[in-house]
C-alpha cells in the first residue's frame, strides 16, 4: 500500500511540474521553500519566516514538489528539512481555514497535508528534521513524520489547536505514533508546549544539541546514512514502517522475508564479504540481485 501511495504521489508531482504550482508567496518573489543538493544530501528549507513558516496549501505543495523532484536519482541518499527564522513551523495558516474559504478548500488543505506527511515515510530515502525553534500543530506533525529529528535545546513542540477551537486531530496521527499515548493526550488536550529535552525523553525527536552544533550534528547523521548502501537503506525503511503497523507475528514474518530479499541484493552480499575479509564495503548503490 505504501508503494502504491508513493507511485501515485510521484505521478501527481510530475503532473504538477507541467502545470505549475504556487511556489511563491503573494507578497514577494521569495520561494516558499528552497531546495539544495550536494553529495547525496538534499536540503529543503521552509522559507517563509514572516508567516512563521506556516504550512499553507502553497507551502505544502512546494514542499511536496521539492521532496518528489528526481526522487529516484541514484545519488540521492537522504533529505534534510529545516527552516529559516526562529519558528520551524507554526502549522496550518489559520487564514486559510475561515468560512470564507469554504469546505472544499479546507478538505484540499488537509488532504494535501496528509499526502506530504505520508510521503515522507513512503519515499525510499530517509528524511531528517533539523529543528531550531518552535514547532506547533502541523509543524509538530511534520517533525513527528520524519524518520529522524535533531533539535536545539531552545526548541519547543506543541499541539495548541484546542486553544483556538480546532483540535489537532491530524497532527495526532503522527504524534500519537511517535510518543506514548498519555503524553500525546496531554499535549492535545492542553496545548501546553514541551521542551526539546522532554520531546527527546518521549521519543518525538532523536537528539538534542546546542544551537551552534545543530548543523554539524545533523550533517554528521546524514553523511553516515550516505555511507550505507542506498537500496539496503530503502528496503529497511519500507520494512520498518510496515512493521510498525503490524502485529508481532506478522511483523516477524515480514521482516524475515525482507532479510532474505536483502541477502539477495548485490550490496547485501558485498557487505557480508567485506566484513569477512575485514575491509570497507564498496557499494554499487543499485538494486541489483546477487542471486535469486
Amino acid at each position: 500500500m505504501a508503494l502504491c501511495r508513493f507511485v501515485r504521489l510521484l505521478q501527481v508531482s510530475r503532473t504538477t511540474l507541467v502545470t505549475g504550482t504556487r511556489l511563491y508567496s503573494q507578497t514577494g518573489p521569495e520561494p516558499l521553500t528552497v531546495k539544495q543538493q550536494n553529495n547525496g544530501i538534499r536540503r529543503i528549507i521552509l522559507n517563509n519566516p514572516k508567516k512563521r513558516n506556516a504550512l499553507s496549501l502553497s507551502m505544502l505543495e512546494s514542499l511536496r514538489e521539492n521532496i518528489l523532484s528526481d526522487i529516484d536519482r541514484d545519488d540521492l541518499r537522504v533529505i534534510i528539512i529545516s527552516a529559516k527564522g526562529p519558528v520551524f513551523s507554526s502549522g496550518h495558516d489559520l487564514k486559510e481555514l475561515t468560512s470564507a474559504q469554504g469546505r472544499q478548500y479546507h478538505t484540499q488543505v488537509f488532504q494535501t497535508c496528509a499526502e506530504v506527511m505520508t510521503l515522507i515515510q513512503d519515499i525510499p530515502v530517509p528524511v531528517i528534521a533539523m529543528v531550531n525553534g518552535v514547532a506547533t500543530a502541523a509543524g509538530c506533525q511534520l517533525v513527528a513524520s520524519c524518520d529522524i529529528a535533531v533539535a536545539t535545546e531552545k526548541s519547543t513542540f506543541a499541539t495548541p489547536g484546542v486553544n483556538v477551537g480546532l483540535f489537532c486531530s491530524t497532527p495526532a496521527v503522527a504524534i500519537g505514533r511517535a510518543v506514548p499515548r498519555k503524553v500525546a493526550m496531554e499535549m492535545l488536550f492542553t496545548g501546553t508546549p514541551i521542551s526539546a529535552h522532554d520531546a527527546l525523553l518521549h521519543g518525538l525527536i532523536s537528539k538534542v544539541v546546542p544551537e551552534e552544533r545543530l548543523e554539524e550534528e545533523t550533517l554528521s547523521i546524514a553523511q553516515r546514512v550516505c555511507e550505507a548502501s542506498g537500496p539496503v537503506v530503502a528496503l529497511g525503511k519500507a520494512t520498518f514502517h510496515r512493521q510498525m503497523a503490524q502485529g508481532r507475528d506478522a511483523a516477524y514474518a515480514t521482516a524475515s522475508k525482507v532479510m532474505v530479499d536483502n541477502l539477495a541484493l548485490r550490496d547485501g552480499q558485498e557487505g557480508i564479504r567485506a566484513f569477512i575479509e575485514k575491509r570497507k564495503p564498496v557499494w554499487s548503490h543499485k538494486a541489483e540481485k546477487a542471486h535469486e
